[in-house]
């Protein structure tokens, strides 16, 4: 961690604290919530370990609500049980338009009006927990359970950036209880089910039960590893002001910090239907599951007037869409090998269109999969697309087999060069050992040059095919060297196509480290995760260079990246493979770091107040330019920046002959980006 210059006196460090606590919650509403940052992940970050190293240094200012404290708890040995501040009921729920009519008719009926005002939500798929607030601090948060009582998991929820410790002072809300659905976005879930299959896991089934076995698992630490999110959508208590509708309350929610889904207003229930049906379409492009809609009456003296059952309240109820699942037959069991070299069983399926596409495969993980669900070819199973995109098989309907069904046996050797297959200790995965395979050599290209990775058009699975089968391309770097004669060799391409296809490897070229990173198929290092080591490394070389206690500092790299990252570039061949990238000309700096580093190997120190930048600030413009920053003179020093009231480092600088500059100066050297010298 880097050193700050930490106040000495309590109340100064107090009133930091305060300062950056208000700064970190307002960054995270604008990251997490908005999706709108207004600053860098890097410049957060500094916000970030500047407060941990002020709390390490005067612990006794240390709270529950400090962002820091977010995942700083042990350990759980059991959940404890704690009660609702109001009963969570469940919705009463329809799967037809007549359904929906039924429930207008008996809410009309008892309210003796002729047209309600409802508003409709999408009901997320996940999983529901109550938050409980006193002065505004977050106090204690819960699952369900039985609807009166549910388990205390406060440690796991505060992991979660989207729920907010403290709340905003905009709000008049103090001391109350809000509701919120727990889930897991479908990029996300995808991106650790494949971190899951990598490591030899078995994945999780569907987002809400990556959600649900996330939120209740005993160490909080690791539930901060996993992408969970919320959405708060009721005021179920409130000890202060009353609110007349729903619709007030979500507003004020809203204002409150909270992270609060879409939602419409509509007058009557045939508005309501046209909705729901706009709805049916709009769900599937968005990165989360919902298996309905939820209808609520809008007033809420209405909510009093119709109260609840035992089992659901009268002001609302739940349509559910149609589930994305449908019955097929598999025809057989095929091995594709990936990158890894993991060989995956795929079940090919007689096709049926589930969610809008056409389904003709799905995955079956491994042989433990396999094994569990029992499945052959020749079942009848039912398929659910999982995260809306993935098709899965959930069961074998076995009371439907004929007695000509045929067990599968993974296979022993790689189908696809002959080497042993080999399942190693703690892996639910079996393994191609021949890292040269052509199988994995494909799919590691191929990879590379997707469109998230280097976005190479044109470099598709069957012309790579070609290209590794005529042993022209057996790394990234080979792709580089191809010259058109070469390509005209393969089938079908001709001169302008093969012209075209090396434009665009030359353009890749530019495409910056963050594509370079994700593209490299590092273990753990996805899109998100290769931006923020970007962010925080700008150039290759210095993320080659790093260790894992330093990456383990950066907000969301845990220690299973860090060891990854780390591993990658020790193994000689990685750094082979990097320099011959280079070589060939593939940038391997950030685009923001390809600008001009005039201040490269210039050490500055910097001495009194300054007026337009603190210490911190001055000391990130110096680094963003390639310079260094010292706290003491030394004979390193290059240049030392004069402030107010200067110390006596001014003096010593005097003594060794070192450039001596005033903040105009200093200010004046960032903007005309000059050598000291020219100064």
């Amino acid at each position: 961690m880097e050193n700050y210059n930490l106040p000495e006196d309590i109340e100064k460090a107090r009133e930091r604290i305060d300062e950056l606590r208000q700064s970190i919650r307002h960054h995270n509403y604008k990251y997490y919530v908005e999706d709108n940052p207004e600053i860098t992940d890097y410049e957060y970050d500094k916000l970030f370990e500047e407060l941990k190293a002020l709390e390490e240094e005067f612990p006794e200012l240390i709270t529950e609500n400090s962002p820091t404290q977010r995942i700083g708890s042990e350990k759980i040995e059991a959940f404890e049980t704690v009660e609702h501040k109001a009963k969570m009921l469940s919705l009463d729920k329809s799967h037809s338009e007549q359904g929906l009519r039924d429930f207008d008719k008996r809410i009309r009926k008892r309210l003796h009006n002729s047209q309600i005002e409802y508003i409709i939500e999408p009901k997320i798929d996940g999983l529901g927990i109550a938050l409980y607030y006193e002065d505004k601090t977050l106090l204690r948060g819960a699952t369900r359970g039985n609807g009166a009582k549910g388990e205390d998991i406060t440690a796991n929820l505060k992991t979660i950036m989207t729920i907010p410790l403290k709340i905003s002072t905009e709000t008049s809300l103090t001391t109350f209880e809000v509701r919120g659905e727990i889930y897991m976005p479908v990029d996300a879930f995808q991106e650790l089910n494949n971190s899951r299959i990598d490591k030899g896991m078995e994945p999780f089934a569907n987002p809400r039960n990556a959600a649900s076995g996330t939120v209740r698992h005993k160490d909080p630490k690791e539930v901060a590893e996993r992408p969970l999110d919320i959405f708060i959508y009721a005021l179920s208590y409130n000890e202060e002001q009353k609110f007349k509708t729903h619709l007030e309350t979500l507003k004020e929610l809203k204002k409150a910090g909270f992270k609060v889904n879409e939602y419409e207003k509509a007058e009557g229930i045939s508005a309501v239907i046209h909705k729901i049906n706009q709805w049916e379409h709009k769900k599937e492009r968005l990165n989360y599951e919902i298996d309905g809609i939820v209808i609520k009456v809008n007033d809420l003296t209405s909510h009093d007037i119709l109260g609840s059952t035992t089992h659901h309240p009268r002001w609302a109820i739940a349509y559910k869409y149609p589930p994305n699942r449908k019955t097929t037959r598999i025809s057989d069991i095929e091995i594709m090998v990936g990158r890894t070299g993991k060989l995956t069983p795929v079940a090919i399926l007689e096709p049926i269109h589930l969610a809008g596409t056409k389904v003709s495969r799905a995955s079956l993980h491994n042989e433990d999969e396999i094994k569990k669900l029992d499945v052959r070819i020749g079942d009848e199973v039912l398929v659910e697309k999982a995260g809306k995109i993935i098709p899965q098989i959930i069961k074998v309907i076995k009371e439907k087999r004929q007695g000509d069904e045929k067990k599968f046996e993974m296979p022993h050797k790689c189908p696809v060069c002959g080497s042993a297959a080999k399942r190693f200790n703690g892996e639910v995965a079996r393994k191609c050992i021949n890292a040269q395979c052509p199988a994995q050599i494909k799919q590691r290209i191929q990879h590379w040059g997707e469109r998230n990775a280097m976005n190479i058009d044109g470099l598709g699975p069957k012309l790579l095919e070609k290209l590794v089968d005529n042993n022209m391309v057996r790394h990234f770097a080979d792709l580089y060297k191809l010259k058109t004669s070469d390509l005209q060799k393969i089938e079908r391409m001709g001169e302008k196509s093969s012209e075209n296809l090396l434009k665009e490897i030359e353009k890749s070229k530019q495409e910056g480290l963050a594509r370079v990173l994700y593209g490299l198929g590092i273990p753990y290092v996805g899109e998100h995760i290769a931006r923020i080591l970007t962010e925080n490394f700008h150039t290759i070389d210095k993320l080659m260079e790093t260790s894992e206690i330093r990456l383990k500092q950066i907000n969301e790299i845990g220690p299973e990246i860090a060891q990854s990252v780390v591993s990658f570039f020790k193994e000689e061949k990685n750094r082979e493979l990097i320099e011959q990238l280079k070589k060939e000309g593939v940038k391997m700096e950030s685009k923001e770091y390809q600008r001009e580093q005039f201040l490269e190997g210039i050490y500055f120190v910097f001495t009194g107040a300054l007026d337009k930048y603190t210490r911190n600030e001055a000391s990130e413009e110096v680094r963003k330019f390639g310079g260094r920053v010292s706290s003491s003179v030394s004979k390193k020093t290059d240049i030392i920046v004069r402030g107010k009231n200067p110390g006596s480092k001014l003096e010593k600088a005097k003594e060794e002959g070192i450039t001596i500059l005033n903040e105009e100066q200093f200010i004046q050297l960032l903007e005309d980006k000059k050598m000291p010298s020219q100064v």
